[in-house]
């Protein structure tokens, strides 16, 4: 049954890709949403780094690393692939993870916030993105400022919607967060 579920849940993220992508270029274009946002110095919350807008994100924001929270169908053909992105010296990992019906897994949010932290190290900026920034990516970033800050996940959340007002973040994705908080934050304090 949670198999058939899953599969629904794919097919129904793919049918609604293409729209949705679409709804996400025009908002951008007809209201005060951004394509992305810094949520701290180092950490920049986005939606697919399209291929026309790469170059702005490479040559001006200086990336040094992205974290993609996408299926393959979604980064198939509309941004650099993994070695595209080392030709222009920027770091990749790539969670699949499914649009509108999956929170991250811990283990990948573990692993993210850990590769985000490692570059961030490096000059210039980690770009953290799903499709449109508001959900899957929102939540691994949540808990990068989460343990970077110690910080609950209402203050997470509350610092994501100041600099990124149209995050959307699901109860599963709250849980996650809630979760993530319980095991990464309040037990690595001494």
């Amino acid at each position: 049954m949670e198999e058939n579920t899953g599969m629904m849940s794919s097919l129904l993220a793919r049918a609604l890709f293409i729209p949705s992508l679409a709804y996400n270029v025009i908002m951008e274009k007809v209201s005060t949403r951004q394509w992305y946002n810094y949520v701290d110095d180092d950490v920049i919350l986005g939606a697919l780094p399209l291929r026309h807008k790469i170059q702005e994100l490479v040559n001006q924001k200086k990336l040094s690393a992205i974290v993609s929270l996408n299926e393959d169908y979604e980064v198939k053909y509309l941004i650099n692939q993994p070695e595209e992105w080392e030709k222009l010296g920027v770091e990749v990992i790539r969670f699949s993870v499914i649009d509108m019906f999956e929170a991250p897994p811990q283990e990948m949010l573990v692993e993210g916030v850990e590769f985000i932290n490692r570059n961030i190290l490096k000059p210039g900026a980690v770009y953290v993105h799903c499709k449109a920034g508001r959900s899957r990516s929102a939540t691994l970033v949540g808990c990068y400022l989460m343990k970077k800050h110690r910080w609950t996940p209402e203050q997470a959340v509350s610092h994501l919607k100041s600099v990124r007002p149209h995050i959307l973040l699901s109860p599963d994705k709250i849980d996650a967060l809630q979760v993530f908080y319980n095991n990464q934050v309040l037990c690595s304090k001494n």
